[in-house]
């Protein structure tokens, strides 16, 4: 069971893609398991033939424990004992359906029901279901409560939200009802909603509590001269494809891992009272998925072209919204990186990723008043915010972090060298 994160435990073995007796390739997919973060595929590490599964699917596992003995066909192995167990939630699930076999539950709904409450929410936090099961639900307006779950313990999977939608309607609509009129609309009120928070959110949440509460933040703000990126990045793309084309925030994260070269102090975590500074910039970028946010990493990113960088990033965040990570993905982040730029946002701050010792948010680049050698013109500005473990580090370092950022920023031709 690989360890996702610092503060992954355990992880729900969802499903053996590999079953016994199987051969199998180092690096084919062997099993799909589920985190706090997402639904990862988890891939062999030897070659050879599946000779055992040591644990069931549905099972809750230890990171760092064995799920699975592969080896030579014909090889004999020890019977392994399972470490893990089944969530306690799945058996009482488990429990209730074997009584609801035996005799049919008593009606506890009128059978009509009031006008005002006909449309529920989508519910995507009190159902077991996967994340991509989620995501295509949501997108489509489907009412999980409503789905028969075929997978682990009722679990809902991806099949059983696309059968919901080939044999009807969607179930759900989560806009307001309005009554429209000649000249306008009025939005008709509806009932309070309850929404049972996701995994995600409440790792999220369980996460950046700790960092705010116990990690003693400051923050360093500096606008950037875009003007000169902005044109280069217009030249890069003319001569790439649509789908390889190189966005603002390529150029920033590839600036910024060379920046930490120059400052390792910030490429750090604090261990007790020693400061470890990371032999490798990994740097990290927070994607918007399906009920939170989740830190995809791009490994080494100071030795990479600007090409591949933009490559790997559109790739891992495809996977991300799609609840289909690979453990290479999210692990070994260094420092990391949050850009809402794409919503028209001119600052904002963003709260330490655990253990790291920074972060960087970036805002959008805007087309503003600007003042150049004493005369008024337009010119291309963004504001980016560092925030710093002050344990760690102190204000004239974050200051001039920032400061050689702006070096290649402002200079992007530096980035392409």
């Amino acid at each position: 069971m690989p360890k996702l994160g610092f503060d992954m435990a355990e992880g729900l073995l969802v499903r053996w893609v590999k079953q016994v007796g199987e051969p199998i390739k180092k690096g084919d997919v062997l099993a799909e398991i589920e985190t706090d973060k997402a639904t990862v595929e988890v891939e062999s590490s030897a070659t050879g033939v599946v000779l055992q599964h040591i644990v069931d699917q549905g099972t809750m596992v230890p990171v760092n424990a064995p799920i699975a003995v592969v080896g030579a066909e014909g090889e004999k192995v020890s019977e392994q004992k399972a470490e893990g167990e089944k969530p306690k939630a799945e058996s009482g699930k488990q429990k209730q359906e074997s009584k609801a076999d035996e005799k049919p539950a008593p009606q506890t709904q009128p059978a009509t029901v009031p006008a005002s409450q006909t449309v529920s929410a989508p519910s995507d936090g009190s159902v077991k279901a996967s994340p991509l099961a989620k995501k295509i639900a949501k997108d489509n307006q489907v009412d999980l409560s409503n789905v028969q779950g075929t997978g682990p313990g009722g679990r809902v999977v991806r099949k059983d939200v696309e059968s919901a939608l080939a044999s009807g309607p969607p179930t759900t609509d989560r806009r307001p009802q309005t009554v429209s009129g000649p000249s306008s609309a009025v939005i008709v009120s509806h009932d309070d909603q309850t929404i049972q928070t996701t995994k995600l959110r409440q790792a999220i949440g369980r996460r950046l509590f700790e960092s705010k509460t116990t990690i003693p933040h400051f923050y360093v703000t500096h606008e950037f001269k875009m003007d000169a990126l902005m044109d280069m990045r217009k030249q890069v793309n003319a001569y790439l494809p649509d789908n390889e084309k190189v966005s603002v925030n390529d150029f920033i994260l590839k600036g910024v891992a060379l920046s930490l070269r120059q400052f390792p102090n910030l490429n750090a975590t604090l261990k007790g009272t020693e400061v470890i500074q990371f032999g490798h910039v990994n740097v990290g970028v927070a994607v918007t998925v399906p009920g939170g946010l989740m830190t995809v990493v791009v490994q080494d990113t100071d030795q990479k072209p600007l090409r591949q960088i933009s490559g790997e990033v559109k790739a891992m965040a495809a996977r991300a919204r799609e609840g289909k990570v690979k453990p290479d993905d999210v692990d070994g982040s260094t420092f990391s990186t949050s850009n809402l730029g794409m919503y028209d946002v001119e600052d904002f701050i963003a709260i330490i990723n655990p253990p790291e010792a920074a972060i960087l948010a970036i805002s959008s680049a805007r087309e503003v008043p600007v003042v150049d050698n004493g005369a008024l013109k337009v010119g291309w500005r963004m504001k980016a915010t560092i925030s710093v473990d002050h344990r760690v580090s102190d204000g004239a370092e974050a200051a001039q972090f920032m400061q050689a950022l702006a070096e290649f920023l402002e200079n992007p031709v530096r980035i392409l060298v």
